[in-house]
């Protein structure tokens, strides 16, 4: 199955955004994605199946629970079949990227100017 076609599932993409936040037990992402999809727990364990037999997700026992992790190979994988379409939205993100930083700076010289105007003046008054 190409990495796309297991990304393309809203159910598994929420998966592996909880995941990337670190690591989880199956209860703990059965219980988020029940609540958010109104899917059954057996549902959710064949996504994280999915996830774990495409090499997306990792699985280790500890004690009773069984703790799912990232593995970013695939998702490298995925990113690098984007690269050839890259051009066409990065001009963008470069553009929006100089803006902020555009505006941050306006900001910054607004902040140190009103600064420079509320400071009280601290000469001494000078006697005639």
């Amino acid at each position: 199955m190409h990495a796309l076609d297991i990304l393309g599932d809203p159910v598994r993409r929420r998966i592996l955004e909880l995941l990337a936040e670190g690591e989880l037990s199956a209860g703990e992402i059965g219980d988020e994605v029940q609540r958010e999809f109104g899917i059954s727990q057996p549902a959710v364990s064949q996504h994280l199946r999915v996830l774990r037999e495409s090499g997306f997700a990792t699985v280790r026992p500890e004690g009773t629970r069984r703790l799912y992790a990232i593995a970013p190979e695939p998702l490298a994988d995925a990113a690098a079949w984007f690269d050839p379409f890259r051009r066409f939205w990065q001009p963008h993100l470069d553009a929006l990227a100089t803006e902020l930083a555009r505006g941050r700076r306006r900001r910054r010289l607004a902040a140190e100017r009103d600064a420079e105007t509320d400071e009280p003046d601290t000469t001494e008054p000078q006697e005639d």
